[in-house]
């Protein structure tokens, strides 16, 4: 559905965009992650045809963004992350408007737009005023506005940014829904236990390249022996906990797999690079050299705190 090669772009001497490649199937829900600054826009408004690219190739369905952003357009629905709205409107006026742009008849916009609204959970709003709506209703009423062309492809920037949990969860929904009608999202987010449950693929970028693509669990498997273990220990050997700690210290730097060991109040961390089955050993050398334990677990990984370990964001 979405291929992109050696997409670069360049504000003067700023680089927003660094010889980005990314290819997304049909059928789709994928998940831009980045700090800000870090490209998602700029990316998803050269895929929509709003922004030039300094160089590089995007194709969505076989049609070249680059060269020809007016059939693009017709190709993807896109929902900025700061969205316009008409506060004179009514729901339904305000399909018709965005329908109209399409060469769409009135009659046919409404139609379409009755499925819409109903898709997004606004079927009773129709008849009111746009600048009535809370910002959730609004956020749900630009996607439905977005779809109004059937496009192949949905770019959502940033669509549950300010809403409450409740609203966060109504898009949620909407989103869930709409991959499972087939069609193929772009969606960025900072909520990141939120993309993980919705999207079969991520990508995450730092300073405009891509650091990291593919679906979630295969980029959540590859970082799972990065996984801190959290261990609570005892040296009965020392009575001193300095002594103690630098004792089980030692133990645990001996081995191969262990990169780092920190001591908090109550655990220890320990930066083991090791699948399940080398933790397990790692485990049963400490019970070898006299240290008990306690407790040994490593948290289960999330998108959140691969985000951090990938941009470093962890070690800052």
């Amino acid at each position: 559905m979405l291929e992109i090669e050696n997409l670069s772009k360049r504000y003067g001497k700023f680089q927003a965009l660094d010889h980005l490649n990314l290819h997304i199937e049909k059928g789709e829900i994928f998940g831009f992650v980045g700090p800000n600054g870090a490209g998602k826009t700029t990316t998803m408004r050269i895929v929509c045809g709003l922004l030039k690219a300094t160089s590089g190739l995007v194709h969505v369905d076989g049609v070249d963004a680059i060269a020809r952003p007016e059939d693009i357009k017709r190709k993807v629905g896109y929902v900025p992350d700061f969205f316009g709205v008409y506060d004179n409107l009514q729901v339904m006026e305000y399909m018709e408007f965005y329908g109209s742009m399409y060469g769409m008849d009135k009659q046919e916009v409404r139609e379409i737009s009755k499925g819409l609204l109903e898709l997004v959970n606004l079927s009773d709003k129709e008849n009111e005023f746009v600048d009535t709506l809370s910002r959730g209703m609004k956020q749900r009423l630009c996607v439905a506005r977005a779809l109004i062309h059937n496009p192949d492809l949905l770019v959502l920037d940033e669509p549950n940014s300010g809403l409450d949990p409740r609203a966060r969860f109504e898009m949620k929904e909407v989103l869930k829904n709409l991959g499972s009608m087939g069609k193929t999202i772009i969606i960025s987010s900072h909520i990141l236990p939120e993309l993980s449950e919705m999207c079969s693929s991520i990508g995450i970028m730092e300073r405009g390249k891509l650091i990291v693509s593919g679906k979630v669990d295969e980029v959540m498997q590859k970082s799972k022996g990065n996984q801190p273990i959290k261990i609570r220990a005892f040296a009965p050997d020392y009575s001193d906990s300095m002594e103690e700690h630098d004792y089980i210290s030692m133990i645990l730097k001996e081995q191969p797999l262990v990169r780092k060991v920190n001591f908090t109040e109550d655990e220890i961390l320990v930066s083991f690079e090791g699948d399940d089955k080398e933790a397990a050993q790692l485990l049963k050398t400490l019970f070898e050299r006299n240290i008990l334990v306690s407790n040994f677990y490593r948290e289960k990984e999330d998108l959140e705190s691969l985000f951090l370990e990938i941009t470093g964001g962890a070690a800052s």
